[in-house]
C-alpha cells in the first residue's frame, strides 16, 4: 500500500470513528431521556385519578343535561296543557332510564380507563424493545409482566421479531 493510500485510509477511518462517536453520544442521550419515560409509562397505569374524575364528571354531566332537558320538556307540556296526567309516571321512567344509562356510562368509562392503561403499557414495552433490541415477549418476561399483555399486538402483526439498535437507529427482523 502506498503512502498516499495509507494516509487517505487513515483520514477516512478518523472521519468514520468521529461519526460513530457522535452517533454513540446521540444514542446515549436518547437512551438516557427515553428510558425513564418508558419506565414511567410501564408503571403508570393509565389516566391519573384527576383525569379519571374529569372524564367521569364530563360524561355524567352530559348525561344529566340530556335527562334534565327531557324532564323540562315534560314539565313544559304539563304547564302548556294544564294536564298533569301521566307526569309522575314519565318522571319515574326518566329517572329509571337515567340510572340505566349512568350505569352504562360508568361501565364504559371503566373499560376505557383499563384500555388506556393497557395501551400505555404496550407503548412502553414497544419503546423499551426498541431501546434494548429484544423481543417484546422476552422483555415482558424479564420485567415480570404477563405474556398476555403483548399477545394482542403480536396477533395484529406489529409485535415480536428481533430488533437491534437504539430508538430511531433500530431495525427489526
Amino acid at each position: 500500500m502506498g503512502r498516499g493510500q495509507k494516509q487517505a485510509s487513515d483520514t477516512q477511518r478518523a472521519k468514520t470513528n468521529t461519526l460513530a462517536d457522535l452517533a454513540s453520544q446521540q444514542a446515549s442521550q436518547l437512551y438516557g431521556m427515553a428510558l425513564p419515560q418508558f419506565q414511567q409509562l410501564l408503571s403508570g397505569g393509565g389516566y391519573s385519578p384527576e383525569e379519571q374524575a374529569s372524564i367521569t364528571g364530563q360524561s355524567m354531566g352530559a348525561l344529566g343535561s340530556a335527562f334534565d332537558a327531557a324532564q323540562q320538556r315534560a314539565a313544559n307540556r304539563v304547564a302548556r296543557t294544564r294536564n298533569a296526567a301521566g307526569f309522575a309516571e314519565q318522571e319515574d321512567e326518566l329517572a329509571r332510564e337515567q340510572g340505566r344509562q349512568a350505569a352504562g356510562v360508568a361501565r364504559q368509562n371503566t373499560i376505557n380507563f383499563a384500555n388506556e392503561a393497557q395501551r400505555r403499557r404496550e407503548l412502553a414495552l414497544s419503546g423499551l424493545t426498541g431501546l434494548y433490541g429484544i423481543n417484546e415477549n422476552q422483555l415482558a418476561r424479564l420485567l415480570g409482566i404477563s405474556g398476555q399483555l403483548v399477545g394482542p399486538r403480536q396477533a395484529e402483526g406489529r409485535g415480536g421479531g428481533f430488533g437491534m439498535g437504539i430508538g430511531p437507529l433500530s431495525f427489526r427482523f
